[in-house]
């Protein structure tokens, strides 16, 4: 009997430190803390490598040149291996992405579920986060906040579920496992219109810059082709000013010659 009661008494426990934890924070303030902490306030350079595991197609590695200048929302990616890559890129100019084809030498208009080089890396995670402008909570059948106080590993997390406000995103759907001592995205699933899981991405390691973090390892699972995924790594990161010239046309096309 003292047994069942002391039971009892940890489970209710449990279950207030959780309610506790949901009346405590709202979603839009952990998108608003994810978007401020991941915001540089410095123009970046740096390279960017990338591995997929294809079941069919086997190991291709990809490296690229990442600029990037997140006050403004601009960002330039410009592919150097493999040779069948070289030259092509992704440009974002605020609200608007562009594909770029060194053989044909034209650009076209894309989302941000483009895929980089063909692997599960989409242009969205490239910019800058914009979690709070694009999401917003997805409410239970109570009308409450679908928000759960969890453990990732040994690690105290938010679990918060969001739905687009707008069609322009990377996916409608999304689940986020958020640390709860600063705000940091470890794991996200995402789902298609009809409800359908489509990846899995983990975010493996941060870097703190000026009170800012740069996520440089993550790793996103195709859930929709078993066995497929994609990691990719972000080294040799240099802060110096960027031309605003640097995030256009002219200079990708020239950049690609």
């Amino acid at each position: 009997m003292k047994k069942s009661v002391l039971l009892l008494f940890v489970v209710c426990l449990f279950v207030a430190a959780s309610l506790t934890a949901h009346a405590t924070v709202t979603t839009a303030q952990i998108l608003k803390q994810m978007d401020d902490l991941q915001t540089l306030q410095e123009d970046v350079t740096a390279k960017v490598s990338i591995v997929q595991q294809d079941v069919d197609q086997g190991q291709r590695n990809m490296e690229a040149i990442f600029f990037a200048k997140n006050i403004q929302d601009l960002f330039l990616i410009v592919m150097t291996q493999p040779e069948s890559e070289k030259g092509n890129g992704y440009l974002k100019n605020q609200d608007k992405f562009w594909m770029y084809r060194r053989n044909t030498r034209t650009f076209q208009i894309i989302s941000r579920d483009e895929s980089i080089g063909g692997s599960d890396a989409n242009a969205g995670d490239f910019e800058t986060p914009q979690y709070q402008k694009q999401y917003r909570a997805v409410l239970d059948a109570a009308g409450k906040e679908s928000i759960r106080s969890e453990t990732l590993g040994n690690i105290p997390v938010y679990r918060v579920e969001i739905a687009a406000k707008t069609s322009d995103v990377s996916y409608p759907k999304k689940i986020l496992w958020v640390r709860q001592d600063h705000f940091l995205p470890l794991k996200e699933q995402n789902f298609a219109k009809s409800g359908t899981l489509m990846s899995t991405q983990y975010y493996l390691k941060y870097t703190q810059i000026k009170g800012r973090y740069i996520a440089i390892w993550q790793m996103a699972i195709d859930e929709f082709e078993k066995g497929n995924k994609t990691v990719w790594q972000i080294s040799n990161i240099q802060f110096a000013p960027l031309a605003d010239s640097v995030f256009t046309k002219a200079y990708l096309e020239n950049l690609s010659k």
